[in-house]
């Protein structure tokens, strides 16, 4: 921010549970979106669960004075609802979303450089695999949350996907002091690590709730990195 860097231009796709569409930090942050549930239509990309509005906010919420603001509050959001307002989702729908992220292009030629996705399952879909090939091939940075299933101990290693994929940014969740979160997955894979215990942020019906998990700790690091890429490009004048 003291460099004058906000995440102006820089698209991040979340896939999540949707967002609330009407939320004063987020409503002018969003450039587009689809449903790909299977509940309600494609274009009906609403935030019926709490959880995807809460990650958008520390992602992007604007500037504005009140409420919240984001890591990136000049970024533009483009939401893939791809977990239903129950908090779950098929591994078909997510890799649609990625997909979809992957090849989507703006009315001015836009295009996502960051896809966030705060959720995970225990099996190992190949085809989901190959999809965030497909997106980090195109130069997307996929940053993805360890997972909710650690001990508290660094020398037990819990496991999930995405999170595992070696070309994710894994994100496992700290508290304030800097220490992980007990209930944070840790393994080999994780590469960083952020806040995820009581975090605020925004929430539906234009509210806000503090919320923990690694899902909290993952939009942190996607707004960071839309920082990073921008000041990255204009210091090497290349594309990151």
């Amino acid at each position: 921010w003291d460099k004058g860097e906000k995440g102006s231009g820089i698209v991040v796709a979340i896939l999540d549970t949707g967002i609330d569409r009407d939320h004063p930090d987020l409503k002018d942050q969003i450039i587009d979106g689809r449903n790909f549930t299977g509940e309600g239509s494609k274009e009906n990309f609403t935030d019926g669960n709490g959880h995807g509005t809460h990650v958008a906010g520390t992602i992007a919420a604007i500037e504005n004075g009140s409420g919240v603001v984001g890591v990136a509050p000049e970024a533009k959001l483009l939401i893939g609802k791809v977990l239903k307002d129950s908090g779950s989702g098929s591994y078909k729908s997510i890799i649609d979303g990625i997909e979809w992220a992957t090849k989507w292009r703006g009315k001015n030629d836009e295009r996502v450089r960051v896809i966030s996705m705060s959720l995970g399952g225990s099996y190992n879909d190949p085809r989901m695999e190959k999809a965030i090939l497909k997106a980090v091939s195109k130069g997307i940075l996929v940053v993805v949350a360890s997972g909710n299933e650690g001990d508290g101990s660094e020398l037990t290693e819990e496991y999930g996907y995405p999170a595992l994929y070696r070309e994710c940014v894994t994100v496992a969740a700290c508290d304030e002091s800097g220490k992980l979160a007990e209930f944070s997955n840790n393994h080999k894979e994780v590469d960083i690590i952020a806040a995820g215990v009581d975090v605020l942020s925004t929430y539906p019906n234009s509210s806000y709730a503090v919320l923990s998990g690694t899902s909290m700790a993952t939009p942190h690091i996607s707004g960071a990195l839309a920082l990073i890429i921008a000041t990255g490009e204009k210091q090497f004048k290349r594309e990151l």
